[in-house]
């Protein structure tokens, strides 16, 4: 039990107790990896050095010297941060092969906590997508597809045959990291979110997924692709986990300017047990056009849940809403064309053997290296900074995203607490029904309910709530105020407390390794 226990209450108790030895929770995620690979959640899987991370670990534990609550916890990462030693892709051409000489700063805090490294984690090229469907080494499959709850409810009985394509994406970016957590192959793992890759497939796949404040957490080391808008996101199984690795990663970094400058005092979450002083808020432009019918139930259902418990429920407006989606392509393309400039096949990464010029050996380099998804986004990107064009775009969505911005900030000055909204317009989509729209429109429609927290710079949260009427998990999002992060995940566990979201019944990896899967309630490991 203690495998799929709370990383602080059980996991970290039992390894300090020997009931569980850092080797042998390693040799177990090392299993499951192996008996998911069909998901394609991971890049590279870091066998070696993961197995000597845990013996180290086990070591410390016999001197009664562990380095903290992270010590010997198996933990996965998205490949777009740095690794020393481990290849780092970003799912692209462009970096296959690429080794960094240095971690990220995120990687490296949880390496010096003694956290065991399993390997880099599937994505959306460059983190590029909503579906993790568009990267060069294939999709990612949402574990969900493969449980009891959905196969009782959606697979077609009569068409054995149709089993295999029914599956459902994980949504994206770091769909690798949300799947990773979600079939408990790793306890926690690092996403990055930059207009909702974090949230988005913790909603998919059931899991919490957290967007710190920006600033909070360093990007050092994390390749980037919108700089003022991307956060390292965190994936756990439980709110108090995420609370946990929040503590280890937060706080100042000299290599990264925008980090904060004070020092951050990690915490444990109180038990709420009184929300009558809470006020929530419920954006009345977040009922956005295709919000699943489904998915606006649970929401209210929430609502009167908070409502019932005693909080203040109040609606509230963001009214430049509807213009962030349009915004947000102008600033994102813009940033995008900028930070994929450095590719350029002379100092790393790929290089094409076209040997012409200078000139024609860049455009092969990039044609061969990037899809047409990141291309698409360069272009565009260019298109927007031209001389002819600069004001009346980029500028103009600089001025948008301050009211943007302006309009959070009101609704928090207006006594509100915390806001809650979907995460997702409806549940995971089938892969065959996802890819029959193109990436730009995909990622248009799911980032809709997320990325403004992006552009405001707000921490946010996806908790679990709910299993669909076809078995897959929803999830609905906390938005809280700017640093505020610790009355955030305190509401946020109140509310995953209520609404005790179902554990994934995952059918086929229990044949293979039963006792990791009996009767399961949570996973974490705080």
């Amino acid at each position: 039990a203690a495998l799929n226990g709370g990383l602080r209450s059980q996991v970290s108790a039992a390894l300090k107790e020997g009931r569980v030895a850092p080797t042998e929770l390693c040799q177990r995620c090392l299993a499951l990896i192996r008996s998911t690979k069909f998901l394609n959640a991971y890049i590279t899987v870091a066998e070696e050095t993961a197995l000597k991370q845990a013996e180290e670990s086990e070591e410390r534990y016999k001197r009664g010297q562990p380095l903290g609550i992270l010590d010997g916890i198996p933990i996965a990462v998205k490949d777009n941060f740095n690794t020393a030693g481990i290849e780092t892709t970003c799912a692209s051409n462009m970096l296959k092969g690429y080794i960094s000489p240095y971690n990220a700063t995120v990687v490296q805090k949880l390496l010096d906590q003694g956290a065991v490294l399993l390997g880099k984690t599937n994505l959306d090229e460059f983190a590029m997508g909503s579906g993790s469907t568009d990267g060069v080494f294939g999709p990612v499959r949402n574990p969900w597809s493969y449980s009891k709850q959905y196969k009782e409810k959606s697979v077609p009985k009569s068409h054995p045959e149709d089993k295999e394509s029914n599956w459902v994406i994980t949504g994206g970016s770091s769909g690798g990291s949300a799947a990773a957590v979600s079939s408990f192959t790793c306890f926690a793992a690092l996403g990055s979110d930059t207009g909702g890759s974090t949230r988005n497939p913790a909603a998919h796949c059931g899991v919490v997924g957290l967007k710190p404040t920006y600033g909070l957490i360093s990007r050092h080391g994390l390749i980037p692709l919108v700089n003022s808008m991307d956060v390292p996101g965190i994936l756990t199984r439980c709110v108090d986990d995420a609370a946990v690795l929040l503590g280890s990663l937060a706080g100042h970094d000299p290599k990264d300017s925008t980090t904060i400058q004070d020092d951050f005092k990690p915490f444990e979450l109180p038990n709420l047990t009184d929300v009558s002083k809470l006020s929530v808020g419920i954006p009345k432009e977040y009922h956005a056009p295709g919000l699943s019918s489904e998915i606006l139930a649970l929401w209210s259902k929430a609502a009167d849940l908070f409502k019932n418990a005693g909080a203040k429920v109040v609606e509230v407006s963001l009214p430049h809403t509807p213009y962030s989606i349009v915004c947000y392509h102008v600033l994102c393309t813009a940033e995008v064309a900028s930070n994929m400039a450095r590719f350029d096949g002379l100092e790393y990464g790929h290089r094409s053997d076209m040997k012409d010029s200078t000139e024609s050996m860049y455009a092969a380099t990039r044609r061969e290296g990037f899809n047409d998804v990141v291309r698409g986004r360069i272009l565009s990107g260019n298109y927007f900074l031209l001389k002819q064009n600069y004001e009346k775009y980029f500028v103009k969505a600089q001025k948008v995203r301050r009211l943007i911005a302006n309009d959070f900030v009101k609704v928090f000055r207006s006594g509100v607490d915390i806001l809650l909204t979907p995460t997702t317009l409806s549940d995971a989509a089938p892969y065959t029904e996802f890819i029959q729209e193109d990436n730009r429109t995909r990622s248009a429609q799911d980032d809709i309910l997320t990325q403004a927290a992006n552009m405001a710079g707000l921490p946010a949260i996806n908790v679990p709530t709910a299993l669909s009427e076809r078995g897959l998990p929803v999830g609905l999002q906390f938005i809280g105020r700017s640093f505020q992060e610790k009355q955030l995940l305190t509401v946020a566990k109140w509310f995953e407390k209520q609404v005790q979201f179902p554990v994934i019944q995952l059918e086929e990896v229990k044949r293979h390794d039963s006792d990791v899967f009996q009767h399961q309630k949570s996973a974490s490991f705080s």
